[in-house]
């Protein structure tokens, strides 16, 4: 880890609010093409990643960032790298306001503990659960619909040398790593998901609600949790976690007809404790569009054989293209296709590739002692950089 910890600065985000709900500006740390915004390489204090996002969705449901640096308020707290990505579900309000608080709240958790901790990830996990319930009674008077918007949450932390990993949801990290006996690198599968369709996560449900012969349905040869929702956990989602919000004015769609005394689904993540080593290269983390058209050796081998510069973009593309085929068209074709009318092809998919650097004191040293935090998001980003000179910069990315 690089020590002292420098300290970002940031001047305002700079940025123009459309009617649309989407943001847009100009940025020399990441750029567009139609509906795909990248960053194709940045540095953090543990090595270099790499970032796209495109979209399906007629607004933007997955949000991602990645923040590099101080992970405290504490001058001597824990320095390290955190990445999260935001998989929304009916609507983009859970995945912005995951976006714009989780982080807070693991800087917040980190500074009363003096460390980053499994502990300290999962009270930051539930205490933006509590923050948006809270935001869902009070708009629920005036917007309703709030209590039917809820997120897949997967967050990678890098602190010490140890790896923490926390999902609720069905997102997904990879470690990519090298394997001799292969004379290759092998894609290791760090995530727990909380899928219907996984016959573990439908066992635990069960368990769960003995009385509810309902918890787990087949419908359209897709599981569901009680017919509705394929993810067992989540952040938001208040009407199948309190039952204050399963009525009206609710639409009718989203209410169970019978009530129900304990939570549906659970904010609580699946957390690993991993320690880093020499054959560990990179980390691909992504919302479930990419690994519904990929692989995780695929992805790996993608990353493994082609330069760091891109990376994240290329394994986009290489999803895409798959997507195209699936529906025998041309990836040509597809790029035309308009965001609303896309979902009917693929979904939003985020991608963040998280390079492993094994030295970073000697980086640090080769890059002029500079050091950088990049915060990045589906919906519009800011990316503050503070270089030896001690002169902040500040710019907005397009989405």
């Amino acid at each position: 880890m690089v020590k002292p910890c420098w300290r970002p600065s940031v001047e305002g985000d700079g940025i123009r609010r459309r009617g649309d709900g989407s943001r847009r500006g100009g940025d020399p740390n990441g750029r567009n093409d139609g509906l795909l915004w990248y960053k194709d390489l940045g540095n953090h204090v543990n090595g270099e990643f790499s970032m796209a996002v495109i979209q399906a969705n007629g607004l933007m449901e997955d949000q991602s960032q990645l923040e590099s640096g101080p992970l405290s308020s504490l001058d001597s707290g824990p320095c390290g790298t955190f990445v999260g990505v935001y998989d929304g579900h009916g609507g983009p309000e859970t995945s912005r306001f995951v976006n714009e608080s989780l982080f807070a709240n693991l800087k917040k958790f980190a500074s009363e503990n003096h460390e980053i901790s499994a502990n300290v990830i999962k009270k930051s996990f539930l205490a933006t659960e509590e923050e948006f319930l809270s935001l869902v009674r009070q708009q629920w008077s005036i917007k309703p619909q709030i209590a039917s918007v809820g997120t897949c949450c997967l967050v990678g932390v890098i602190c010490d040398g140890i790896l923490y990993v926390a999902n609720a949801g069905d997102s997904r990290v990879v470690l990519g790593r090298t394997d001799k006996a292969v004379r290759g690198v092998s894609a290791i599968q760090l995530s727990i998901e909380h899928n219907a369709n996984v016959e573990s996560v439908r066992d635990e449900l069960r368990s769960l609600h003995p009385d509810d012969s309902q918890i787990v349905v087949l419908k359209h040869k897709v599981w569901r949790v009680k017919g509705i929702i394929q993810v067992s956990r989540s952040i938001g989602d208040a009407y199948l976690k309190r039952s204050e919000f399963n009525r009206e004015p609710l639409l009718a769609k989203f209410r169970l007809s019978e009530p129900f005394s304990k939570p549906i689904l659970s904010p609580e993540p699946s957390i690993l404790v991993h320690k880093l080593n020499s054959e560990d290269q990179f980390l691909i983390f992504a919302s479930d569009g990419l690994w519904e058209h990929l692989s995780n050796q695929e992805a790996v081998d993608i990353v493994s054989s082609y330069p760091r510069h891109g990376i994240a973009r290329r394994l986009v593309k290489a999803a895409l293209r798959v997507a195209a085929k699936k529906r025998e068209m041309r990836y040509s074709d597809l790029k035309k296709i308009d965001r609303g009318v896309r979902r009917h092809f693929h979904d939003d998919i985020t991608v963040v590739v998280v390079f492993i650097d094994q030295s970073p004191m000697r980086r640090s040293s080769s890059h002029g002692d500079q050091s950088s935090m990049r915060r990045s998001s589906s919906h519009g980003s800011i990316v503050s950089i503070r270089g030896g000179g001690g002169v902040p910069y500040s710019a907005t990315s397009q989405f």
